[in-house]
C-alpha cells in the first residue's frame, strides 16, 4: 500500500451547527420531494376522484398523523429555504469566517422552526 494522506473522515471533524444544516438541507428537500410528492399526488387522485374520496383525504389529513406530516412538508420547506438562502449567501464569497458561518446556522436553522410555528398558530388558533 502507498503511504498517502488519508482523506478527512467525520472522527477528525468537530461536529458543528453548518454540518448539521447541511445535513438537514438534505433531509428535508428529500422529504418534500418523497413525501410532498405522495400527499400531492393523493391530493390530487382524490379531487379528481369526487366528494366521498376527497372527503376520506380531508378526514386522513384533518387527523393527529395528517397533521404531523402536514407539519413536518411545512418545516421542511422552510427548512429548505432558509439553509438555500444561506448557501446561495456562501456562494456570493461572504460568510466564510468561522463565527459568521455558525451564526447563521443557527439563524436557519431556528428561522425554520420559528416560521413553522407562527403559520400553524395561525391555522389552529383562527
Amino acid at each position: 500500500m502507498a503511504n498517502r494522506p488519508l482523506s478527512p473522515h467525520l472522527g477528525i471533524w468537530k461536529w458543528g451547527p453548518h454540518m448539521a444544516v447541511s445535513i438537514l438541507h438534505r433531509v428535508s428537500g428529500d422529504g418534500m420531494a418523497i413525501v410532498g410528492l405522495f400527499v400531492l399526488i393523493w391530493w390530487l387522485g382524490a379531487l379528481a376522484s369526487g366528494p366521498e374520496y376527497y372527503g376520506h383525504f380531508t378526514d386522513w389529513m384533518g387527523s393527529p398523523l395528517g397533521y404531523i406530516v402536514l407539519i413536518g412538508l411545512t418545516w421542511a420547506f422552510f427548512n429548505h429555504a432558509a439553509s438555500g438562502i444561506r448557501h446561495f449567501v456562501l456562494d456570493t464569497g461572504a460568510g466564510y469566517e468561522l463565527e459568521t458561518n455558525r451564526n447563521w446556522s443557527w439563524i436557519s436553522m431556528f428561522a425554520a422552526m420559528a416560521i413553522t410555528a407562527a403559520i400553524w398558530a395561525y391555522i389552529l388558533l383562527r
